[in-house]
């Protein structure tokens, strides 16, 4: 156990929470890490076996977790996922916010139900979970912490418009919930991914040489990885950010900080 952290005995929800296989993706990372400092995680995901298989993985390091399926574009559905992790587990301390869809193409190019269901399932989500989570985080643990997944594809548009505006979203998102619930003991921060190699990528068969690509377009010439997200995740809900809210902490190896031509598509 990490005490200096002070999650052990507090109580997470991870939404998308699962992944292929063995796999680590940044949810199933994130539930993990929260998992070794002490803390009881709810993990979420649309497919319960993918949630189960990280319950299996993290009761086989000795951490405590229970898997549950739930629609989070459905406001019924996140209230139900809030109640259970408060009849499970007794409180509600934490949230991660990391349900996301993608989608490439113009205004001109993009079908109009395409941008709606984009903005439902990358904004709207986190809207309706952190609607219902916030009560139960102050009723029971007097405050909490919130963190909201975004990508530095809000940073740096390349062709990906409804992508793009809904990730911006969720920073502006961020920011708001941190002014309206801060006097309430809730913070609330983002997350910005860069182009980590996930389950999710490698699903799509990426060749080695966009793999090698991705890698050199950082600063640090390296490849991210789901744990370096779940790490960035784990330090925002943790009491080592007590004093940090509102921010947007951007994990991508410095892919930012030069020209979008450098990075592999």
């Amino acid at each position: 156990m990490t005490d200096d952290l002070g999650l052990a005995g507090k109580v997470a929800i991870v939404c998308g929470g699962g992944a292929a296989g063995d796999g680590i993706g940044n949810g199933r990372a994130a539930c993990i890490l929260l998992a070794r400092a002490g803390a009881k995680v709810l993990v979420v995901d649309r497919e319960l076996a993918l949630a189960e298989r990280t319950v299996a993985m993290i009761a086989g390091e000795g951490g405590t977790a229970s898997a549950a399926s739930f629609d989070v574009t459905e406001s019924g559905q996140c209230k139900a996922m809030v109640d259970l992790a408060v009849q499970r587990y007794g409180r509600l301390d934490c949230l991660d916010n990391n349900v996301g869809i993608g989608s490439r193409g113009s205004v001109v190019e993009l079908d109009e139900d395409e941008w709606r269901r984009v903005m439902q399932v990358n904004v709207e989500t986190m809207f309706l979970t952190a609607k219902h989570a916030i009560p139960a985080m102050v009723a029971s643990a007097g405050g909490g912490a919130i963190v909201n997944v975004s990508s530095i594809s809000a940073l740096r548009p390349r062709g990906l418009t409804a992508y793009t505006t809904s990730k911006a979203a969720v920073i502006g998102l961020t920011r708001a919930m941190a002014v309206d619930h801060g006097p309430q003991g809730i913070r609330v921060n983002c997350v910005a991914p860069g182009p980590v190699y996930t389950p999710m990528v490698y699903a799509r068969g990426m060749s080695a040489e966009n793999r090698s690509g991705r890698a050199q377009a950082s600063v640090l010439k390296i490849e991210g990885t789901g744990w370096d997200i779940g790490q960035a995740v784990r330090f925002l809900l943790s009491d080592q950010s007590r004093y940090v809210t509102g921010q947007t902490l951007v994990v991508d190896g410095g892919t930012t900080l030069v020209g979008p031509a450098r990075e592999s598509q």
